[in-house]
């Protein structure tokens, strides 16, 4: 009886791991193709409504000194900047965005889920979503508006959809995987 347990379960968790693999391959499938090129993108708004991310002005300054060690995303909301810190601790890539209106708390998370392409909880077309927190019900993650706009948020909404340009939502998208850990500092 306990060799047909035992092969019951060898079954189930085979099961389970070829479910999970599937949906892992379904997740990237779906996944857009790299952003076209820039001459081929939409030029973003000019519009008040429409403004892009803000950019500091000079270098944006160092990776947080309080934002752990090792392979990781770092979000300053304060900056509202994003580090992306490789395995030898030093920053591959930082960039401005514009935080929605619903905000993690500091601490540390994982990125928990990814997908190609939705529409944002703000109504907006966006790709390259990665997604590694909720706040009072309301989930958090990183994407890019297909269209290559950044506005402010509707305040009187609650949204989580942490907005970057396309080339850094694709920067985001390759570089933050299932189980990255992403940092939040002030």
């Amino acid at each position: 009886m306990a060799r047909s347990s035992s092969g019951i379960v060898a079954g189930l968790t085979a099961a389970a791991l070829a479910t999970v693999g599937f949906l892992g391959y379904q997740a990237s499938a779906s996944a857009p193709a790299r952003p076209a090129p820039a001459a081929q993108q939409p030029a973003p708004s000019t519009a008040p409504s429409q403004s892009t991310a803000p950019e500091a002005p000079g270098k944006p300054g160092p990776v947080p000194a309080d934002s752990g060690k090792g392979v990781r995303v770092v979000y300053s909301v304060s900056q509202k900047r994003v580090w992306l810190v490789g395995g030898d601790g030093v920053e591959t890539k930082s960039f401005s965005v514009m935080p929605s209106t619903v905000h993690p708390k500091t601490g540390s998370y994982s990125v928990d889920t990814r997908q190609g392409a939705v529409t944002g909880s703000d109504g907006a077309a966006v790709e390259h979503i990665v997604r590694f927190a909720t706040t009072d019900g309301v989930v958090i993650g990183f994407s890019a508006r297909k269209d290559g706009a950044t506005p402010e948020p509707d305040a009187t909404k609650k949204t989580g959809g942490i907005r970057m340009t396309r080339a850094d939502g694709d920067a985001m998208w390759n570089f933050a995987t299932i189980g990255t850990r992403v940092n939040v500092v002030a």
